[in-house]
């Protein structure tokens, strides 16, 4: 390279008219922050899709009439993909290149949206959601991936991932909001066809904007960890999302769960005796990524399982419609973009331990209100919910996510942001298949307890012993009896109290957690010098620095 100069030697003066090296720095740092939102964007398209179907699947189901168990598939067959393909597919970005990743992912996310907006059978939409997920493993790994790759700088960088984790979070909450609007005013397809230019956009967009970035020693791909933990997640997955409908105790279900312990145990063996693992297991021997990780899912697994009964409770027992309830959950997410525009400062005056810990008791506090709230309750109430929970998370996600990205080598920033994601999206799976399971299960014995004394009820119940009575708590029906209906919405209230128990319980342990084994210094001391240009260290060198 023309230009270069000996050891000691005087930096030649620049060119008349060249731009100086603050001209320069502001460019760089512009396209830095141009990177930022295609990816972001690209991340919202990804949390729209995780929920936006939900207030479809009445529209799909008198459309195409699918089963139950058919249903289910058709609305959790993206997150099972997904949750289990997220960390393999990480790894495959900083190999191959992770722009070339998230391009990839954003196509095969739209072709998959074409078959879901055109199909005519069952089969066709559940295939459909699954090539989604696959897809939105492709390109997720590669947004937090590419933030560290064009920001060097510390502080910049946090702000970036602060952006990050608040629309995340955002696009998820934003998806029923969208998916009511979609059904009301068109219909169920429309939820797959937004897909197809919103996604093909950025992939263009992607090419010129985003800057391709691999590790430059990439070394052999460990493909024996790649299958193990895509089988072993997909498992714990599957278990998690038949759970509530099966039953946690089921053949089934504790055969899945076992078959999952097995597989990860043995990606866990075959880690340790590799030459190159694709997980280095001295990120978990000491370090913030384990408890940072515990953090997360217990912040994913809160915010999903409360999001997730509230949208139950504003429309089926306050009566709200699809589109009414997304309106009323917008506060949530004006919440937890407030957290997450305030985690930075937090984290570089007291460290990653108060913000992470008083986020996840903000959290605990919001399932306190909840676990109050009555058929009658003002919306004062589930506004002070939203506050809680949404700030409290918005100051957790982007300091752990940010600790456990600067536990990883700047080379293999994909498997940090894959070990990020896929911790997120199991929680995220747990919080909606645990707490809805605990929300049916005293629904269920409160509803029969309580409706011994009315025969005329029980006859009425019986009617509909085919139907989803918890899904339609407040409304079961046409002719139903008013004791019936008191009934259903007083014990849909009791069991969404037992569930917040439930929710406060976790956030409080991981809060504990947290307070314990993170950091209360600005860094932990597991960080490496982060630079753009620095060249990789192999994953299988040593203990990381």
């Amino acid at each position: 390279m023309s230009g270069l100069t000996g050891p000691g030697a005087e930096p030649p003066a620049p060119p008349t008219g060249s731009p100086s090296a603050q001209e320069t720095g502001e460019a760089s740092r512009r396209r830095a922050w141009a990177s930022t939102a295609v990816v972001c964007a690209a991340l919202f398209l990804l949390g729209l899709d995780f929920t936006v179907l939900n207030v479809a699947v009445p529209a799909l189901q008198e459309d195409l009439g699918p089963s139950m168990a058919q249903t289910q598939w058709i609305v959790d067959g993206y997150a099972l993909v997904l949750g289990g393909c997220v960390l393999a597919t990480g790894i495959l970005g900083d190999t191959y290149g992770r722009r070339r990743a998230f391009v990839t992912g954003l196509v095969v996310c739209a072709l998959a949206s074409v078959l879901g907006a055109r199909a005519d059978a069952v089969e066709q939409v559940i295939v459909a959601r699954c090539g989604m997920g696959l897809g939105a493993a492709l390109f997720m790994p590669a947004t937090l991936a590419t933030i560290v790759h064009v920001f060097p700088d510390d502080a910049e960088r946090r702000r970036a991932i602060s952006l990050w984790a608040a629309v995340a979070g955002i696009g998820a909450l934003a998806g029923p909001l969208a998916g009511g609007w979609l059904v009301e005013h068109a219909t169920w397809r429309a939820v797959f066809w937004i897909n197809v230019p919103l996604a093909l956009v950025l992939a263009t967009v992607a090419l010129r904007m985003v800057p391709e970035s691999r590790d430059v020693r990439p070394g052999r791909l460990d493909w024996q960890g790649a299958v193990l933990s895509c089988a072993g997640l997909s498992a714990l997955v599957w278990a998690v999302i038949e759970a509530p409908g099966r039953g946690w105790t089921s053949t089934t279900v504790l055969g899945a769960f076992a078959v999952a312990g097995v597989l990860l145990g043995l990606f866990t063996a075959w880690e340790v005796r590799t030459d190159r693992p694709m997980v280095p297991p001295p990120l978990f021997k000491r370090g913030p990524v384990g408890p940072a990780c515990v953090a997360l899912a217990a912040m994913s697994f809160c915010g999903m399982g409360a999001m997730f009964i509230l949208t139950l409770y504003l429309q089926q027992v306050r009566g709200h419609s699809p589109w009414e309830a997304g309106v009323r959950t917008i506060p949530l997410s004006l919440a937890l973009a407030v957290g997450a525009a305030f985690a930075p400062a937090l984290l570089s005056r007291f460290g990653a331990r108060v913000p992470v810990s008083t986020g996840l008791l903000l959290v605990a506090g919001g399932f306190a209100v909840m676990a109050r709230l009555e058929t009658g309750s003002g919306y004062t109430h589930v506004l002070a919910f939203e506050a809680l929970v949404g700030v409290g998370s918005g100051l957790v996600a982007p300091v752990a996510t940010e600790l456990v990205l600067t536990a990883v080598p700047a080379a293999k920033s994909g498997l940090g942001s894959a070990l990020n994601d896929a911790t997120r999206q199991v929680g995220s799976t747990l919080g909606v298949a645990v707490l809805g399971s605990v929300l049916a299960t005293v629904f269920t014995a409160r509803i029969e307890d309580r409706l011994q004394a009315h025969p005329a009820a029980q006859i009425l119940l019986h009617d509909q012993e085919d139907r989803d009575l918890l899904t339609r708590a407040g409304h079961p029906g046409t002719g139903t009896g008013s004791v019936l209906v008191q009934e259903i919405g007083a014990a849909f209230v009791h069991g969404m109290a037992t569930a917040a128990v439930v929710g406060a319980g976790a956030a409080l342990l991981a809060a504990a957690l947290s307070w314990r084994k993170l950091p209360a210094s600005d860094r932990p001391p597991a960080c490496p010098p982060r630079t753009a240009a620095r060249p990789a260290e192999p994953v299988d060198a040593g203990p990381l620095p």
